[in-house]
């Protein structure tokens, strides 16, 4: 096992490698590797990263890292494939809001002096990009935040150093996971669904293999906004939290940043309207609403090894 802090995450991997032990330590070392470079590139907390100093200047063309030039081509490509429902341009909304930092949302209640305003919806996202050895990038003229896809590639590239070296292994990234292989016993990693009401144990667990698994929850970050109670899961829309009624999606998807992005598109979508989408796009997911019911579609209830009572 192997453990690394980034991402306001421990990030754990387990495998086992049946050749050499020594390679299949140093492979999960070279995984680990990704996600304190993922987050020193992609941080939105650091004015000195690349990220934030292309913010600085997002109606122009900027040299950037690799790193981000390929987790903004990928966060562009998510924009397209959701139709505009995952779109990192929340940034200036989130500061709106107070979430201008990192905040101590495990410490202690957080209370923050701003509030948003309404704004206009946003026109279509067309940033640009010039590829090669020395990576360019125009935001189109608004700052973005890839809070909403990033650990997912983390996972992802993640979980590409660690397949050609291990048999099997489990990446565990706080909410976002990668299971690669046949688990332990044989029959595929369990992974606990948590509770978002605070439970001790978890609503559910999952037996997945060769999967991505994904949470979006406002468990931990919600926070008072001048006199309103407001959380991070910014609907893109209206620049204000979204996901009426909701608590927590969890996703099962083949990829992990496809697993990340649908479940914070699906949780904006709201109690009314998760449903819907869930069905006519065929998505393994659990979702909880205010209420404490916990729904499951299908894809996902096949992989359901324990149920909380």
């Amino acid at each position: 096992m192997g453990v690394v802090q980034a991402m306001a995450s421990a990030i754990t991997i387990h495998g086992r490698s049946r050749g050499d032990t020594r390679g299949g330590r140093a492979t999960i070392d070279h995984a680990l590797g990704v996600f304190p470079a993922v987050d020193a590139a992609c941080t939105r907390f650091a004015a000195s990263s690349p990220l934030m100093q292309l913010n600085a200047q997002p109606d122009r063309w900027r040299d950037v890292p690799t790193l981000l030039y390929r987790a903004i081509l990928e966060a562009h490509a998510a924009y397209g494939r959701t139709g505009g429902r995952f779109d990192p341009r929340i940034l200036r909304d989130l500061v709106n809001l107070g979430y201008d930092r990192s905040l101590p949302f495990a410490d202690e209640p957080v209370v923050t002096a701003n509030s948003s305003s309404r704004r206009r919806r946003m026109g279509k996202w067309k940033p640009r990009f010039r590829g090669g050895p020395y990576p360019q990038v125009h935001l189109g003229g608004l700052p973005i935040d890839l809070g909403g896809i990033g650990k997912g590639l983390a996972v992802r590239w993640a979980a590409e150093r660690l397949h050609g070296g291990l048999d099997e292994f489990l990446v565990d990234a706080g909410g976002d996971c990668m299971c690669g292989g046949p688990g332990p016993d044989g029959d595929g990693w369990r992974v606990g669904v948590e509770d978002p009401r605070g439970g001790a144990g978890p609503l559910a667990v999952l037996e997945l293999r060769d999967v991505a698994c994904a949470t979006s929850s406002i468990r931990l970050r919600q926070w008072k906004s001048g006199d309103r109670e407001v959380h991070h899961l910014i609907d893109p829309r209206t620049g204000r939290p979204g996901g009426l009624g909701m608590l927590a999606v969890t996703v099962i998807a083949s990829d992990p940043a496809e697993a990340e992005i649908m479940s914070k598109t699906l949780f904006l979508l709201g109690r009314e309207g998760i449903g819907t989408a869930v069905r006519q796009q065929n998505v393994a997911a659990l979702w909880v609403d205010v209420d404490g019911k916990v729904t499951e579609s299908p894809g996902l209830a096949e992989q359901v090894i324990w149920r909380a009572p």
